[in-house]
Order: C-alpha cells, then sequence, then structure tokens
C-alpha cells in the first residue's frame, strides 16, 4: 500500500506543471550585462561587413557624403563594372575549380592518411605521424618552397592550386583523433566478413567520420579560396590568374579604374560616375560574399566536428 501511494506521489508529481526558479538580483543583474555585452560584440563584428554591403550597392557619389544604416541612391552600377573587367569570368571559373578539386583532394588525402596512421600494423607509424607534426610548427621558408615548386614542374601549371594542399598535419590529427575513438567492433565484424582496409575505410569509416569530415572540408574551401601568393609567385599564365589576384590588382589600381570607367552612363540628364572607394567595396564583397553564405549551411558539422575531433589527442 505504501509503495503504491508513494508511486502514485511520484507520477502526479511528475506531471505537475514545474515551478521556474527564481532569479535574485545578482543573476538578472549578471544576465542583463551578459545580453548587452554579447549584442554590442555583434553589432560590432556584423556592422563593418554590413557597411561594405550597403556602400557597395549604393550611388557612388551619393555614398561618398556618407553611408550609415541604409543605402543612398540604390545603384549595382559597381557590381556591373567590376563584373564585366577583363579576364574576371576565367579568374572565377579557376578559383571555383581550385576550391572544389583542392577541397575533395585534401578531404580524402588527410582522411585515408589518418586511417592508415591509426593502424599498429603500419611500418615505422609513430615515426612517420611525428614527421607530419613537425611540419606544423617547422617549414623551410619562401626560397626553399619557390625552388621545390619549380622543380616539381608546377609553375604554370593548375597541379600547383591543388597539390601542394593534399596533406595537412592539423587535418590529419583531427581526423585520426575522431576515428580513435569509433567503436573498434565496427572494424573487426568487417573484417570476419572478409573486407579490406580500403573497404573499410570507404565503407565505414568515411561515412561515420562526417563531422570531423565536414569540418576539414570548411577548413579546405576557405583556404583555397582566399589563397592568391602562389598564383602571385608561381603564375604567369592569364588563362590560370585566380579571382583573389585579379580582383587584388584592379584594387591597388581602383583610381585608374575609376578613371578609366567613369562611364558617364547618359540615362536622360543623370550621369553616374564610379569612385575608388565604390570599387574597393564591392571588390571586398565579391571575394567575401561566397564563404560568408557557404559557412553558415557547415556551421554545426564544424562545431561538432571540432569538438568530437578535438577531445584527445
Amino acid at each position: 500500500m505504501n509503495t503504491h501511494t508513494a508511486s502514485r506521489k511520484a507520477a502526479a508529481a511528475a506531471q505537475a506543471p514545474r515551478r521556474r526558479r527564481k532569479i535574485d538580483g545578482k543573476d538578472l543583474t549578471f544576465n542583463i550585462i551578459n545580453y548587452v555585452v554579447l549584442s554590442l560584440l555583434i553589432v560590432v563584428t556584423i556592422y563593418p561587413f554590413y557597411y561594405i554591403f550597403i556602400y557597395s550597392i549604393s550611388d557612388s557619389i551619393e555614398a561618398q557624403k556618407g553611408v550609415t544604416i541604409w543605402p543612398t541612391g540604390f545603384s549595382l552600377e559597381a557590381y556591373r563594372t567590376t563584373a564585366s573587367l577583363p579576364g574576371i569570368i576565367d579568374a572565377a571559373v579557376v578559383t571555383i575549380s581550385r576550391t572544389v578539386i583542392g577541397t575533395v583532394i585534401t578531404v580524402f588525402c588527410c582522411a585515408l592518411f589518418a586511417y592508415l596512421i591509426t593502424k599498429e600494423e603500419l611500418p615505422f607509424r609513430k615515426a612517420i605521424y611525428r614527421f607530419v607534426l613537425v611540419t606544423m610548427y617547422f617549414n623551410a621558408g619562401f626560397i626553399p618552397w619557390y625552388l621545390t615548386m619549380k622543380t616539381y614542374g608546377l609553375q604554370n601549371n593548375f597541379l600547383l592550386y591543388v597539390l601542394p594542399s593534399a596533406l595537412v598535419g592539423f587535418n590529419v590529427i583531427l581526423i585520426k583523433t575522431f576515428i580513435e575513438q569509433l567503436p573498434a567492433s565496427l572494424e573487426e565484424s568487417a573484417k570476419i566478413d572478409g573486407a579490406g582496409y580500403f573497404r573499410i575505410f570507404a565503407s565505414i569509416i568515411f561515412p561515420l567520420s562526417m563531422p570531423i569530415i565536414a569540418t576539414i572540408a570548411v577548413f579546405a574551401a576557405v583556404g583555397q579560396w582566399n589563397t592568391w601568393f602562389d598564383n602571385y609567385f608561381l603564375v604567369e599564365n592569364p588563362k590560370l590568374q585566380t579571382l583573389q589576384l585579379v580582383l587584388y590588382n584592379f584594387l591597388n589600381q581602383s583610381s585608374n579604374l575609376s578613371n578609366m570607367t567613369t562611364e558617364q552612363l547618359n540615362r536622360g540628364d543623370l550621369v553616374r560616375t564610379l569612385t575608388p572607394q565604390s570599387i574597393r567595396m564591392t571588390i571586398t564583397m565579391l571575394v567575401t560574399l561566397p564563404i560568408v553564405l557557404v559557412y553558415p549551411l557547415l556551421q554545426r558539422y564544424f562545431v561538432k566536428g571540432i569538438m568530437m575531433g578535438a577531445v584527445k589527442g
């Protein structure tokens, strides 16, 4: 009887609405300060990018008088002019190709290498892994890198963009740590069924490692999209120029460019002029906007993968 009564009371307590915990004055003050500080940080972080955006879509002459919250004299002439610059289309194709192909190669090579490093039967496994770790802290410098790329025949070669970044030490560490947390029984059962290492990697390890794979893909894609250093020193072929370098060159010549493209677009009595500042803002938007749009889509994988891949070293 006592047991029955106790169970009824427990059930009634479970069904009863939970009372909200009272917040004392100290907690309330802390919450208010916390929200205010974080809100200010959000505004400080987002507003510079928002300012560049509204400036780029404002009328060039009106924007010189000041832009704060809303665009002044909406105009897309800066985007039209920038998109019509010589070499922009070819550079965009090269950059997109580099980003996609380079990301795929980096993800595959790092994931496969990290998986093989976890196999104890691999000869000199620890020595190879330590050698990879060394590359995170030391590099030969610019001149050896330049001579190496030329020796391998990567000058004026599209492979320059995708091969040197195929294996990244930091990515290998994250994927290796993630793979070591997977249940060993999955691989053991696959071996009993006759699967080899590559079959296990392709069918079991790689699909289960998607959170960390997405994280590595974000790192690789952002790096490939933003990089222009290799293009600047080793590529002279205009057909292999990347978007970042082409826009960088135009950015440095924005004053001359604005004079060349001060297109007196006669539309009745209206004449619109492009200013150097307007061109700079537009080029900045064109370079950063794709990453800004893609990154939020992969953010949930990024956070989950980076946390799970960093539990142990």
